[in-house]
């Protein structure tokens, strides 16, 4: 236990605070959105007219299947509690060297956690923002508007806006919510908040986001074949086939693996488990239906926002499911924490994510030929170090090059 607080220490002292900075105000703006969603749902919006005799607000009330409490609990509570386990329990992974350090396995579960919440936040928070604001700009009735409201009408006359029904027998007359005998926020508020549905696009923001970084972290896609630049396959073969070629020829491979054998199906429990948060938001979005709260249309538009920030913020951390081995994307560089200049395309740059002494001291270790491996923990043994090399085809002197490497987090 000891080594590993003094290894996370080690770690941390190396981090450029430049960096740590950015992040922080990262969570700081994701943090700031959510407080406009919350401030959007505390404001009295826009209320919508309506008819007394429009069959589509005239459902009963009835209590929620899926409450406000126990939704925070399942898009919140739950998604981010698995997302530090998975980041705690399987970072690194069995791609980790033998010899690595604890310094560099710790900041690696960190650094997973960190972007496992961080997309997370953006998910949740760009959702409840759009969501609560949308709400308060329609102010739709819900279909259960007319219980909640309990008219008066003896007044209809008084609060009409418009409608035929004055002049014409059987035209709808439009009124406002003045009407009504129930003034309390139960109908001034969330009476008006039918569109776009709260509870399907919060918990397909929570769900579906875990979702995705279950499959991630667990390889579950469908299988597929990498793309290459060229390929020595005849045709998809029953079997491995072996080939032999002359001397002068150049062999990228001996064998010509079937196309059928270069992938291969996750198993099916892994499956389940990723469904199980798309059935559990499939659920709440349901219910709001059989609740009276929601018409379909609601529903489905706040079902597709919640999926669309569920993804947004899961690729805005992460790269692709098929492709990136289940690792989100790296820390930006120390020079680029903030912003980039013009013409600039990336923020990630040679300079990496160490403070400038510690960088400094980095690169003197490995031109004396120490290696503190992760450069974390400096008190762990020297080892040598072998640069990155690659034989470059255009170089004149067909000498190996060395290429500028990036130290991700």
């Amino acid at each position: 236990m000891a080594s590993t607080v003094a290894a996370v220490r080690a770690g941390i002292k190396h981090l450029s605070k430049r960096i740590v900075t950015s992040y922080i105000l990262d969570w700081i703006v994701i943090l700031a959105t959510a407080g406009v969603g919350g401030a959007f749902s505390r404001i009295d919006g826009n209320h919508h007219v309506f008819s007394l005799i429009d069959p589509d607000i005239s459902y009963p009330s009835k209590p929620n299947t899926v409450s406000n409490s126990v939704l925070l609990v399942v898009s919140i509570v739950a998604p981010g509690v698995i997302v530090f386990l998975v980041s705690m329990l399987l970072v690194p992974g069995r791609t980790a060297a033998r010899g690595t350090s604890k310094a560099l396995k710790w900041r690696r579960k960190f650094w997973e956690w960190n972007t496992g919440w961080m997309g997370l936040g953006v998910s949740l928070a760009g959702t409840f923002m759009i969501t609560q604001g949308l709400k308060d700009l329609v102010g739709k009735p819900r279909p259960d508007f007319l219980s909640r409201c309990d008219p008066d009408l003896s007044l209809v006359t008084q609060y009409a806006v418009s409608g035929l029904g004055k002049v014409v027998d059987n035209a709808p007359i439009m009124v406002d919510y003045r009407i009504c005998r129930n003034q309390s926020k139960f109908v001034l508020q969330d009476g008006f908040a039918a569109w776009p549905s709260g509870h399907a696009s919060f918990s397909w923001a929570g769900m579906l986001y875990l979702t995705l970084f279950l499959c991630a972290k667990f390889a579950i896609s469908i299988p597929y074949l990498a793309p290459r630049t060229y390929s020595n396959d005849e045709h998809p073969t029953s079997f491995e086939v072996h080939h032999h070629h002359h001397k002068h020829e150049v062999d990228h491979s001996h064998d010509v693996v079937p196309l059928r054998n270069q992938a291969a199906a996750p198993p099916v429990y892994l499956l389940i488990l990723a469904f199980v948060p798309i059935g559990t938001a499939s659920f709440i979005t349901v219910s709001r239906w059989s609740d009276y709260r929601h018409a379909g249309f609601d529903i489905i538009s706040g079902s597709i926002l919640g999926a669309f920030l569920a993804w947004f913020g899961f690729r805005w951390y992460h790269l692709p499911i098929r492709t990136g081995a289940g690792w989100s994307w790296g820390a930006r560089s120390r020079e680029r924490a903030f912003y980039t200049g013009l013409g600039v395309p990336t923020y990630v740059g040679n300079e990496g994510w160490r403070g400038a002494k510690a960088e400094h001291a980095y690169r003197a270790d490995l031109e004396s030929g120490d290696n503190i491996l992760g450069s974390g923990h400096q008190d762990q043994p020297a080892r040598g170090v072998n640069s990155v090399m690659v034989q470059n085809s255009e170089s004149t002197d067909g000498k190996a090059k060395e290429l500028p490497q990036h130290h991700a987090v």
